[in-house]
């Protein structure tokens, strides 16, 4: 078992197998060329196997795959199928644009995948091209449908932002519950590669919007989830979440691991210990030791809210997020 040193135990890794994105979101990376991390720089699927296999071993039981968009990394769903092999009751899922996902949601699925989390920041194709700078709707809702016609269970991510999405909030909404999606509404997370004109909604003002239309109970956080959750009267269940507020890091379970082999303990910060040198030379044994101090040094809590508030300078194309 993995746990910090605030005694919040760590059983969640996401493994970021590319920086390579074909969208460039206003609130990621709109200005970043494409230019990209030479592949022999990556970890191949085999050596980024075998660090998560010390992991599981660790007692990590849920592992999320992350780019960048990690359907442009060929060979997915092979890496899928070793995780699953491996062992089958780790909690497999994917964050993904679904851009590309129409044509790999079956062979991920049968890969072993169980779920995926999908942005989608509005029904209007003019807008997701505004966001994205690129024409990307169609392809997107396509790639959802796909994923839910073979079975994968799909979560949506919304990110509302003042003067582009904010009146789309419970177009959104009925949209995934029509389709028995969950929907997290994420507070936009201030950092140095996004447009500096994006004006986030914060929850209160999220909540302003909802209650508007629909009435709903707090229910407060669930387990080491960072969404803070809300039922509606006929059941549909939604979140919010909240990274400007203490309880966001609270209960805080996870890691990421980027393509490069960078172990990165905390969303906020880019300080990072690398595993790449051990798993390139078969070293276990130092591999899991920068694990153990990766989950030593673990940060209690990021620097969004308070009064030391400050702009992240990760670059959450590395790790999804």
């Amino acid at each position: 078992m993995l746990v910090d040193s605030y005694d919040r135990v760590v059983d969640y890794l996401r493994v970021s197998v590319t920086e390579r994105c074909n969208f460039r979101c206003q609130y990621c990376m709109p200005e970043k060329p494409f230019s990209w991390v030479p592949k022999e720089n990556l970890l191949s699927f085999e050596e980024l196997f075998e660090f998560m296999k010390i992991a599981i071993d660790e007692g990590v039981n849920k592992i999320r795959i992350t780019g960048g968009e990690p359907l442009l990394r060929e060979g997915l769903d092979k890496f899928i199928e070793m995780i699953y092999k491996y062992e089958p009751s780790v909690d497999l899922a994917m964050t993904t644009n679904a851009f590309l996902l129409k044509g790999s949601a079956q062979k991920l699925k049968d890969a072993g995948l169980k779920r995926i989390n999908v942005s989608i920041d509005t029904l209007k194709p003019e807008i997701a091209k505004q966001i994205a700078q690129k024409d990307v709707l169609k392809n997107v809702l396509e790639g959802v449908d796909e994923a839910l016609k073979v079975g994968l269970k799909v979560k949506v991510n919304m990110v509302p932002m003042k003067t582009v999405n904010a009146n789309e909030i419970t177009e959104v909404l009925e949209y995934c519950k029509e389709r028995n999606m969950s929907i997290r509404f994420i507070e936009y997370m201030e950092n140095s590669f996004a447009s500096k004109d994006i004006k986030g909604l914060k929850s209160k003002e999220l909540l302003e919007i909802l209650s508007a239309k629909y009435e709903f109970s707090d229910d407060g956080f669930d387990g080491s989830s960072p969404s803070h959750y809300y039922t509606m009267k006929d059941g549909y269940r939604f979140g919010i979440i909240e990274p400007y507020e203490d309880d966001f890091c609270k209960k805080c379970n996870r890691i990421r691991l980027t393509a490069e082999g960078n172990l990165i303990p905390c969303l906020y910060f880019d300080e990072a210990l690398s595993i790449s040198k051990a798993i390139k030379a078969g070293d276990i044994k130092a591999a899991a030791q920068v694990l153990k101090e990766v989950i030593r040094t673990k940060p209690e809590k990021n620097r969004w809210g308070g009064d030391d508030a400050e702009i992240s300078s990760r670059a959450f194309y590395e790790t999804g997020g």
